[in-house]
This record gives C-alpha cells, structure tokens and sequence, in this order.
C-alpha cells in the first residue's frame, strides 16, 4: 500500500502532544506518513515548528491566515516569520496565507498587503506556498501573478471551485489540494475527475472540532484515506494509484527540498520516482 501525504493541516490547535500523538497514530494506521502543519499567527506557526521536534512526521507550514491578521505584516512580523521559517529544515511551505473577502473578515487592505508580503517572504526562502482563497479567486489569482509567486509554486488549498479556477491555478504552475468536501460536493468531484491526476495533492485541514457532538467525527489526517478513495472511484483507478501519484506530486512540488524530504521521512515505503 502506497503512503499519503496530507498537505495542510492544523494540529498545532490541539491543547496537548498527547492529544496530536493519538491522531498520529490513527493517521499511520491507514498508511498516512507525512503531514503538514500550517501556521495561521506567528504563534500558531512557532508551535508548528516546535511539534516537528516532538513527531518525525509532522513538518511545518509558516505564515499568517487572511482570518487572522490584525495588523500589516510590518518588518518586525515579517523577521519574526523568516526566523521561525530557517529555524529547521522541517520547514518547507510558507502557508496559511492568502485572501479571505467573507464579510467581517479583516480588512481588504491589510490583506493584500500580508498576501504579498508573505509571497515575498516565499520567493526569499525560494519555498513553495499553500494558500487560501475564499470568495476571492480572481484577485488571489492576479496577485499570485503580479507577485511572481509562480516561481515558487504550491497548492490552491482546500478547493471547492469551478474547473475554470482550476485550470488557471493549474497555468500558474500551482496544484490543486482536495479534502473532504470532495466526499459530498457533486460539483466538485466533476472538477477533480476531470483534472489532471499529476496536478492534484491531498489534505485534510483537520483541527480540533469541539462543535461536533461526537469526538469520532472530527476531520483528522486519518480521513485521507476516505479522500483518495474518493478520487480513485470518480476516475476509475485503483486507489494506490492515487495515493502514489499525489503523494508524488506533494514531493515534486517542494522543488529541491522533495529528495531530502523523501529521504528523511519516507524512505524505503515510497518507490523511487523521481
């Protein structure tokens, strides 16, 4: 059985290790071996960092979520991010960053100016980003542009939107992340059964979900089993099909940090194929 990678998640909000050391585990029971935290404020993205000491699996995603900003991204936050970011080499995306235009979000402004400066906090480090856009695609896209942050590449994370929007992240050079709702949206599993396989990774986005009445139901890494099942039925392959190919597309899409990130983490579980 091939492994998964789960792109982008949020295991930094559990309030324990303990409690992220049982979802791991559940996690490497369905063959999950590598798993992405990303921070949403410099302090999420320093506990993202610090938990990569503690689990082997776990790396770290660096950045300020468009929900959480509550000041530009000035040179003193900005330091503060390129240090947590070269602290370990198990750093190895500048996420979650992007653009959020829901109403009560921060201001527009603000946003901008933190989307950009963190693409450029990317394109320093030369690492890829994983970002968020809701009711904000075309102007994510053009700032992703404007900003030459196809040079770095990365991932349109926890899509949900048409083919169209896809394909013009796809021209970009970034992939396209798919999680849950891929399970229950007829929309979306048009879209992804019709995008190319070689362009697509997975997630889960899990966090603590104490609004759910029951524990078993939070969304956990383990859930990226569901997922890749999922796509292989919508495009009538064998499942570790899917999972080997995204699972190559997220080591290909880390550039030159992929062989080292293969080496160290997945080993002699993951064919050579790059």
């Amino acid at each position: 059985m091939s492994l998964l990678i789960d792109t982008h998640c949020h295991l930094d909000a559990y309030t324990t290790d303990d409690e992220v050391g049982e979802v791991l585990a559940r996690a490497r029971s369905v063959g999950v071996r590598l798993i992405v935290n990303a921070g949403t404020t410099v302090e999420s993205s320093q506990r993202c960092v610090e938990l990569t000491k503690i689990f082997p699996e776990l790396y770290a995603g660096v950045g300020i979520h468009p929900m959480d900003l509550t000041s530009p991204v000035d040179e003193d936050i900005y330091s503060q991010l390129l240090r947590h970011a070269t602290s370990t080499d198990k750093v190895i995306v500048i996420s979650e960053i992007g653009l959020d235009f829901l109403d009560n979000m921060p201001d527009r402004a603000m946003q901008y100016q933190a989307f950009r400066e963190q693409i450029r906090l990317a394109r320093e480090l030369q690492m890829p980003i994983v970002f968020h856009s809701r009711e904000a695609h075309d102007e994510v896209l053009r700032v992703l542009r404007e900003e030459r942050a196809y040079e770095v590449g990365g991932a349109m994370h926890y899509f949900q939107g048409d083919v169209d929007t896809a394909r013009a992240a796809i021209d970009l050079g970034f992939y396209i992340s798919l999680a849950k709702p891929l399970l229950r949206l007829p929309h979306l599993q048009t879209v992804a059964a019709n995008l190319p396989l070689d362009r697509i990774v997975l997630e889960t986005d899990s966090a603590p979900q104490p609004f759910k009445a029951k524990r078993e139901n939070w969304t956990e890494p383990r859930h990226l089993h569901d997922i890749a099942g999922k796509l292989a039925e919508l495009r009538g392959i064998d499942t570790n099909e899917v999972r080997h190919v995204t699972s190559d597309n997220f080591l290909k899409m880390l550039g030159d940090r992929g062989a080292r990130v293969r080496s160290a983490v997945v080993g002699e579980c993951y064919p050579s194929s790059f």
